[in-house]
């Protein structure tokens, strides 16, 4: 078995492994799951025709076990039949990395589970990996130990908490197996507010993109393209994208103004309307740009990075240059 995150789905038609089970959730941007409902992903449907997502719904059938995952106890089914290996395929993309830190703390009380894991040290995107490249390229591997389960509870620990401090305290910290955590975790704390204009790094390049003349939307969301960050995907730049559009000083110009109006469910119409788009900075937009004003000075914030609820009351920010947390 496998397990990786949605980046990893080409590892389906690699070859690599009998089942391969892709973790969905996205911990990035909004709040974060309850651990109720993260166990319940991962443990059986009380009710045979439960809505939520559940681990199973992903997985393909078996060639050997047939059906016989769908709506049950992860732990159960890998006891039950037979499932003598479970690989970790997580790159070192920021969400893949705190999906790596969350089901390492999950098996982490399931001694059962914890001497079939195997770690894979994937240093290349997964995400667009060509499948025929997968299905026979070395990845070191290693077994999973008690420092590394240990690893993992502390840093899931320290991104579910109420600040960001705890976070900021793993950067001083090794994890010789867990090579990609730190560099991931410094890139969440960038998307932390600045001191000086107000905007995480992504916004700032957003800002800077449109600055040079680019003002589709298509150009800017696109996987891998322009905007070079890797902590939201394409989905979640949207609603950030919105976020410096709207408010009492908008940095942007251009938005499809339906946008506010149409609900969030609506792909495709969202969608069109992003297309729709044609974007540009405001006088204020520039002034960000150059550093002279601050975006949450004049704007109301109140999103969530990791457990920690930003508001203009309470809002902690990164300073990239110096690389300390500034507390409100």
């Amino acid at each position: 078995m496998i397990l990786t995150s949605s980046s990893g789905i080409g590892l389906i038609h690699a070859d690599r492994a009998e089942i391969v089970v892709p973790l969905i959730f996205r911990f990035v941007s909004g709040p974060l799951p309850t651990s109720y409902h993260l166990d319940q992903y991962l443990n059986g449907r009380i009710f045979p025709r439960d809505p939520e997502v559940h681990w199973s719904d992903l997985v393909r059938r078996s060639s050997q076990t047939g059906l016989a995952h769908k709506d049950t106890w992860l732990v159960w089914f890998c006891e039950v039949c037979g499932v003598d290996r479970i690989e970790l395929w997580f790159d070192p993309e920021p969400n893949s990395q705190l999906l790596l830190i969350w089901i390492l703390d999950y098996l982490r009380s399931h001694p059962s589970m914890i001497e079939r894991l195997r770690l894979r040290l994937v240093d290349f995107d997964l995400l667009g990996a060509d499948v025929a490249a997968l299905r026979n390229r070395p990845v070191r591997e290693f077994d999973v130990g008690d420092s590394d389960l240990e690893a993992a509870r502390m840093t899931w620990e320290a991104y579910r908490g109420p600040t960001p401090e705890l976070c900021f305290g793993l950067l001083g910290r090794e994890f010789p197996r867990l090579p990609f955590l730190k560099p991931a975790m410094e890139e969440l704390l960038a998307e932390l507010p600045s001191p000086v204009t107000g905007l995480g790094a992504t916004e700032t390049r957003l800002l800077e993109l449109i600055a040079q003349g680019h003002n589709r939307t298509k150009e800017l969301f696109q996987p891998g393209g322009l905007l070079e960050m890797r902590v939201f995907d394409q989905w979640e730049l949207g609603p950030l994208l919105e976020g410096l559009a709207s408010g009492p000083m908008p940095a942007i110009a251009g938005l499809d103004p339906k946008l506010a109006i149409l609900p969030q469910h609506d792909a495709r119409g969202r969608n069109a309307a992003y297309r729709r788009s044609r974007l540009s900075l405001t006088e204020f937009g520039e002034a960000l740009l150059a550093g002279r004003e601050d975006f949450r000075r004049h704007n109301p914030i109140r999103r969530f990075w990791g457990g920690t609820l930003l508001t203009n009351q309470r809002l902690w920010r990164w300073d990239r240059e110096s690389r300390l947390l500034v507390a409100p």
